[in-house]
């Protein structure tokens, strides 16, 4: 899969899916949560509060990430694309 550019004319110059990047988003934030949930320096504990923790990361990440690919889209449609 070729990589997304901003410069107009390349393959790969389409608009980037804010639901595509939120499920991805979704994925990188669960994965460092339970990283640091069940990693080698964590207390352990399974407690309610650390799975509401872990919502909270991912949601987080999830919107950073649907939020940067329509900052992107934004961009590219105001600068790249109406030059």
């Amino acid at each position: 899969m070729p990589l997304l550019s901003l410069f107009p004319g390349q393959q790969g110059d389409g608009d980037w899916r804010p639901t595509r990047a939120a499920a991805y988003g979704a994925c990188i934030g669960l994965a460092a949560a339970l990283f640091k949930m069940l990693g080698p320096f964590s207390e352990r504990n399974g407690t309610a509060a650390s799975w509401l923790d872990l919502g909270e990361v991912v949601l987080a990440f999830t919107l950073l990430c649907a939020g940067a690919a329509l900052v992107r889209n934004a961009l590219t449609r105001r600068f790249v694309k109406g030059a």
